[in-house]
This record gives C-alpha cells, sequence and structure tokens, in this order.
C-alpha cells in the first residue's frame, strides 16, 4: 500500500519512504501504490488514491508522487521534490466563476499550513473542464472536472505532512466533510 523502494532504513531515501507510511486515513480513501516515473529522479515513489462516495461512486482522484535526487536540482532548489494531482467533478454553475481557480489554489495551500507541511518553490495550475457528449453518446450528461495539479520542494525528509496534506485536498475536492482531529471514521459495508 505504501512505497517500499528503500535501500536502507538508514538512507535519507529509506527514512522519506518510511515517514509516508501514515495511519488514520479515513475508509472513503482507497489509497496504493503505483509505479513511480523512472527517468525524473534517481529515486521515486508513487502512490494513487480514490475518494469513494456511500455508493461507490468516484467522487476524486489523484496521483502523489515523491521524487529524490542526492545531488538535488536546481529547478527544485533542494534534493527532493512532490509532485502531485488531483481530479473531480465540480457543479456545473461553478466552470464559469473566474474566482473558481482561486477558490481551489487556496484549497491547496491551506491544506500545506493546516498540516504544517514546511514547503518552498510552489508551483502549479488549475484546470475547469466541460465535456460535452454527441451523436451515439448526446445521451450522456454534461461533466464538469476540476484538475488542480501542484509541485512544491519540502524543507526535509520527513514526508508524512505532505501525504497528510495532499490527502486532506483530496478530501476537499471530492467534497467529504473533514473529520475533526481525533475521530475516527466508521468503515462502511461495500
Amino acid at each position: 500500500m505504501f512505497p517500499s523502494d528503500s535501500n536502507t532504513t538508514d538512507s535519507v531515501w529509506g527514512q522519506a519512504v518510511a515517514s509516508l507510511k501514515i495511519s488514520g486515513i479515513r475508509p472513503d480513501i482507497e489509497i496504493e501504490e503505483v509505479p513511480a516515473p523512472a527517468r525524473l529522479a534517481p529515486h521515486s515513489a508513487a502512490l494513487a488514491a480514490d475518494a469513494v462516495g456511500p455508493n461507490d461512486e468516484d467522487l476524486a482522484n489523484g496521483r502523489f508522487v515523491v521524487l529524490h535526487d542526492p545531488d538535488g536540482q536546481e529547478t527544485w532548489d533542494g534534493e527532493f521534490r512532490i509532485v502531485t494531482f488531483v481530479k473531480a467533478s465540480i457543479e456545473a454553475d461553478v466552470v464559469n466563476d473566474e474566482i473558481f481557480d482561486e477558490v481551489a489554489w487556496s484549497w491547496l495551500t491551506e491544506t500545506l499550513t493546516n498540516c504544517e507541511a514546511t514547503h518552498h518553490n510552489i508551483s502549479g495550475t488549475v484546470t475547469r473542464t466541460v465535456s460535452r457528449s454527441f451523436a451515439g453518446l448526446e445521451d450522456r450528461p454534461r461533466q464538469t472536472e476540476l484538475e488542480l495539479r501542484a509541485s512544491w520542494t519540502p524543507q526535509d525528509s520527513n514526508l508524512a505532512p505532505h501525504l497528510k496534506a495532499w490527502l486532506a485536498l483530496l478530501e476537499v475536492c471530492a467534497g467529504l466533510v473533514p473529520l475533526p482531529q481525533g475521530i475516527t471514521a466508521i468503515g462502511r459495508v461495500r
């Protein structure tokens, strides 16, 4: 379920990967390890997550990728880089609201702050899409979606706050009610 690519637990990379083994993930968010990009850095790990509604509907999904280059990379301004993606359905009326992009970006920055995920060199995009079907597919309803892509450099190799922030972002984008601190959700029956 979590990245297992650690040469030794004493290495910086091994410690960073070990920090991703967090607990307390809510039961309506399914998370798994997926293949990581191999050419961007000497070390990489990736997780995918799906936020699932009560009727098993897909509310949001995304990717969380950690890149590590012991020599650092100038564009990262550090040895690590977090690269994220979240995709979720949005209400049709907000797809044309120009301020929505700034609101969605603030969800990311607020989750990073709330989870104490100290970072620098952040960048990203917010994309709103509308899909209409025609001809043989014209019975499908119009789809409106948000895609939020972001990357940042963590201040150190403790990546747990960054993963928690990304999971909180996925939760917000999915429209799930955040759980108060210290409260654990009861698992649902499938």
